[in-house]
């Protein structure tokens, strides 16, 4: 067993999960993870750190206050895309976009696997969660969404019409390619179920009706009696509270200044 992170001063406590994996070289450390609790990608990063019992600091970047701190000149050093998740390893390294994150760990990480062994069953994976990731979540993320409101002045029951359809798009293929029972590919969990569960949370905060995927909806309910999954939840965020305890963050730390436009979650 190895240590998978060093305490660093932060304005949010690591969560400390119990750490299962071991390392497979002396790559750098994971110190941070930049996140949001309602981002997709930030999520689909949380639970793949809790599935390989990766310790890091959880650092939250608010994507709504004040027109967002992802656009501050702060983050936009760590960042020069200025999303989440952003992840800092003790050496300077900031690795971006949730993708080359899990790619990261799955090949620092390697136990437990997200991907089986079998090339065939890999593709199989990959290519769910490539759809999700490629085809369903890009397609309502908060930039799109902010252009069919302010650029083309479409109204709010326009832009709840757009999620719905893309989301029923993908999640019409997913329910066909995925298995019948446990998660989406077995005993255990996958990088699939890694993409699943948080388009799946975005889908019911969109209120997208879920009835005609069973399939989803079974791995939705096993996914929610694992402890990885249910530590990763939005709901169990520190960040999650800042719409109860105000705009300041969980521990009363300042926002990031210098925003720069509206910005939607």
């Amino acid at each position: 067993m190895t240590n998978c992170g060093r305490a660093h001063e932060s304005p949010l406590k690591a969560r400390a999960f119990p750490c299962r994996g071991f390392r497979t070289d002396q790559e750098a450390s994971i110190v941070r993870l930049y996140t949001y609790y309602r981002s997709s990608a930030a999520y689909r990063v949380r639970i793949a750190l809790a599935l390989k019992g990766v310790v890091c600091e959880q650092v939250p970047v608010n994507l709504a206050r004040h027109g967002g701190d992802q656009h501050s000149p702060a983050y936009r050093a760590i960042n020069p895309q200025g999303r989440v998740p952003s992840l800092a390893l003790d050496d300077g390294t900031v690795l971006i976009q949730s993708p080359a994150i899990l790619e990261y760990l799955e090949d620092v990480f390697p136990d437990p696997p997200l991907l089986p062994r079998s090339a065939v069953e890999r593709a199989r994976v990959r290519g769910v969660a490539a759809l999700i990731g490629c085809d369903i979540h890009p397609l309502n993320n908060s930039s799109p969404l902010n252009y069919l409101r302010q650029q083309l002045g479409q109204r709010e029951a326009a832009a709840s019409a757009w999620i719905c359809n893309w989301i029923h798009a993908g999640f019409q293929a997913v329910e066909r390619l995925i298995g019948d029972n446990d998660f989406c590919f077995g005993f255990t969990p996958s990088l699939a179920d890694v993409y699943l569960i948080p388009q799946v949370f975005s889908a019911r905060r969109f209120h997208v009706s879920l009835e005609a995927y069973p399939r989803i909806l079974r791995v939705e309910a096993l996914a929610a009696t694992h402890p990885a999954f249910a530590a990763a939840h939005p709901s169990r965020q520190a960040d999650a509270t800042q719409s109860v305890h105000g705009s300041h963050g969980y521990d009363g730390s300042p926002p990031i200044p210098g925003r720069e436009e509206p910005s939607s979650p």
